[in-house]
């Protein structure tokens, strides 16, 4: 199997896992929109939240992960599984104790954290924020241990736990929500519980699978190590780099925080549709890109690490361009469908398919850059994303107060924004890469993105068309919307897939290819 059809095909594995994880993920949005619906105090629990959150990827998933993926996988193919095993010891003792001071120190401090996150909320607000946040802070010591883990069945080519492993988080939201949320006086607490009960599981579900390749946990002497030393001077910079990105979120967290109320929540609400694509495709291609990255970086073969890079943003845009434009068209139907029930109105709706539009616009922006900085850190340089997001957050804090505030356009605006910084991120990180290692056929490349986007457009133009038949302000389930949903996103697959053959595109001939492959050998 070629390096590509491999790639292609562990890729195809995570997604279905992500997928899996969307679909429960969905399914825990709408559990959370009908019971508790978009205003003040979902505000409150989002802001919470979100703290704990960014955490996680600023110390696990994001920085963690990356700067230990390179180092781990060069220890496993230069030195052999002991010396990874005592890496991974090292790297877990260090982190036991970094988080057991980050946990304490969060809770202490969580009214400094909401303060900084929203100081636009009322006095209610803030106080419900404040407890909140203290039930959910733990979490970030389970979720960390689990990346640490995901960490290493990445870098050893085992993929289900770490993408599976989600699935149970968001079952575990849906199940307190539902069975808790009647016991407590402020019912949102039942939220909040389910988060921390959550990473908990994640972290229990993974370890067994870790133990069974000889890589257990065990509390090491702190030592100097070089691996330690290199992991750390990737670390730093890292660290700062996606605390840059993640000022963004805090920023525009703070902006909407002075807008009317549920505005946070529609950021969420529309952040997770935008994350559906993203997780399918750019994480999970980038989860199993990190390690061939790394690997070809290891041992100097930059041929095909050029390869792999270019082939796998042609398969990111081939697949997020039509999303893009499948969200576009479709917004108020999806968030009409997802949401609107119970506690969540049509306003919510609408206000929530307008954030939805403003996010939609810079999703291939933002699925190149998951895939394009994991190729700088397969370099082991953390040093040009960090400066390229510093340039993004500037943009984005911007234009996020010229078009939220000055021109009104609240969570449009600030939705907006934020793609419009991606773009500039995205267009940033691929021009210096590609001076840097000529990655790009820059002609073939051009040529592929506009054949995209026409039958993209042909594709978004049908699909529009298909939903016109169905009234979409009418609240709750009905069978007239699930089969208009369905035939208008089987007649956009088919549709798309057909064109892009006809066009010739690699990337459609490509996949059928694979599939054929995989439905002859039985799905393995």
């Amino acid at each position: 199997m070629s390096h590509n059809e491999e790639i292609a095909k562990s890729a195809g594995n995570v997604g279905v896992f992500t997928l899996l994880s969307r679909i429960f993920g969905y399914i825990r949005d709408m559990v959370i929109a009908y019971y508790f619906g978009a205003n003040t105090i979902t505000d409150a629990f989002y802001v919470a939240y979100r703290i704990p959150n960014l955490l996680r990827r600023l110390f696990a998933e994001g920085s963690l992960t990356i700067s230990f993926i390179p180092v781990f996988t060069e220890y496993l193919e230069k030195k052999g599984e002991g010396e990874a095993r005592e890496v991974s010891n090292l790297v877990f003792t260090f982190l036991f104790l970094i988080l057991v001071c980050i946990t304490v120190l969060g809770v202490v401090f969580s009214p400094v954290l909401i303060e900084i996150f929203a100081s636009g909320f009322t006095s209610e607000e803030f106080e419900l924020a404040v407890e909140l946040n203290r039930i959910m802070f733990p979490y970030i010591f389970f979720i960390s241990l689990s990346a640490l883990m995901m960490g290493i069945l990445n870098s050893l080519k085992r993929f289900f736990a770490p993408a599976f492993s989600p699935v149970l988080f968001n079952i575990t939201i849906i199940l307190t929500a539902v069975v808790l949320h009647g016991i407590f006086g402020i019912p949102i607490i039942s939220l909040a519980i389910g988060v921390i009960l959550g990473g908990l599981i994640q972290f229990i579900f993974q370890y067994p699978f870790i133990r069974s390749l000889g890589f257990g946990f065990r509390f090491s002497k702190i030592r100097d190590h070089p691996a330690i030393r290199k992991i750390i001077l990737l670390l730093i910079p890292q660290i700062f780099g996606l605390a840059v990105y993640n000022l963004n979120i805090i920023v525009n967290t703070q902006y909407a925080s002075y807008m009317p109320g549920g505005t946070i929540s529609y950021l969420f609400f529309a952040e997770r549709l935008i994350e559906f694509p993203l997780g399918i495709i750019a994480v999970s291609i980038a989860t199993v890109m990190l390690p061939t990255l790394s690997s070809h970086a290891s041992t100097g073969d930059m041929v095909k690490y050029r390869e792999n890079y270019n082939f796998t943003l042609h398969l990111m845009l081939f697949v997020l361009i039509p999303a893009l434009v499948g969200l576009i068209v479709l917004r108020e139907p999806i968030c009409n469908l997802l949401y609107q029930r119970g506690e969540f109105d049509y306003q919510a709706t609408l206000f929530t398919s307008q954030t939805l539009l403003g996010y939609a616009v810079g999703l291939w922006a933002v699925g190149g850059i998951r895939i394009t900085a994991p190729a700088f850190y397969a370099l082991q340089d953390t040093k040009t994303p960090v400066k390229i997001a510093f340039a993004a957050f500037i943009v984005n804090a911007v234009l996020g107060f010229v078009l939220g505030f000055t021109l009104n356009m609240n969570h449009t605006g600030l939705a907006l924004a934020s793609s419009f910084s991606s773009i500039f991120n995205f267009i940033l990180l691929l021009y210096f890469l590609n001076l840097r290692l000529g990655v790009l056929e820059l002609r073939k490349t051009l040529i592929f993105v506009i054949k995209v986007v026409v039958i993209s457009i042909i594709m978004g133009l049908l699909v529009w068309k298909i939903s016109t038949y169905v009234d979409w302000t009418t609240s709750g389930f009905a069978i007239e919307k699930i089969v208009t949903m369905g035939i208008a996103i089987g007649a956009a697959m088919v549709s798309y897939v057909i064109l892009a053959y006809l066009l010739r595109i690699e990337e459609a001939g490509f996949l059928i290819k694979l599939a054929m492959k995989r439905i002859g050998r039985g799905g393995d």
